[in-house]
């Protein structure tokens, strides 16, 4: 049985912003549009979802077509619907956040994506459609996140000097924290383990290297805790 409907209706899209650290900065992964509309212009990777697919397949079908990106750590968004957000039709997109070790996974431009490349978020540039919204409410959504959920397992490496996890909190937060009170708050969530190692062909002092205990980070996550300095 068919039916036909008085209304028109809109298209749907998806949108990632997909976030990663790299020792020093917060960074989002943006692709370079082939095509019009903003041909050549710098964009969240995304797409139109197909109508045999669910929201979230379409995501990481256009994160792994377009990126190379596949089997992220993935969370709903938001969504954006501003009537003329899209040139093209009338489009209401979905958008995701991903969290990702940069050093674990390698990007490759493909599908409509004329290059793909990291930026920091403080130095980006300009964005096409309404992409610079999204990423603006996605690093709102992190902010927030990283105040009651531990996030550091899905962007930093899996040994980790105390230094790069206090980083990674003071570049999100963006604001600087009291070492010695971190690092008590930090270790007396019972998250990490001393790996008995240090760090290797550094400039500096080598620093012990730590890693998260995964039984311990994921009941945290599960938890809830609230990290205020």
């Amino acid at each position: 049985m068919s039916f036909t409907y008085q209304y028109a209706h809109p298209a749907v899209t998806v949108d990632a912003v997909v976030f990663g650290f790299d020792e020093s900065d917060l960074k989002v992964l943006l692709v370079q549009r082939a095509g019009e509309p903003h041909r050549g212009s710098w964009a969240l990777p995304g797409g139109f979802v197909e109508m045999t697919e669910d929201l979230e397949t379409a995501a990481r079908r256009e994160l792994a077509e377009e990126t190379g990106l596949s089997r992220l750590f993935l969370e709903q968004l938001y969504t954006f619907g501003a009537p003329e957000r899209d040139p093209r039709e009338r489009v209401i997109s979905v958008a995701y956040y991903a969290l990702v070790k940069l050093m674990d996974h390698a990007v490759r431009a493909a599908s409509d994506a004329k290059e793909v490349a990291w930026f920091p978020v403080a130095d980006l540039p300009d964005l096409a459609f309404d992409h610079e919204e999204i990423v603006n409410m996605a690093l709102k959504r992190l902010k927030g996140k990283i105040r009651y959920e531990p996030i550091g397992f899905e962007l930093l490496p899996e040994k980790f000097p105390l230094s790069e996890l206090q980083r990674l909190y003071e570049t999100v937060l963006e604001q600087p924290l009291d070492k010695r009170n971190f690092r008590k708050k930090i270790q007396g969530m019972g998250l990490l383990q001393d790996t008995h190692e240090i760090q290797q062909d550094v400039a500096h002092r080598a620093a012990r290297l730590y890693r998260f205990d995964q039984a311990a980070y994921q009941a945290l996550r599960k938890r809830g805790f609230n990290f205020e300095l």
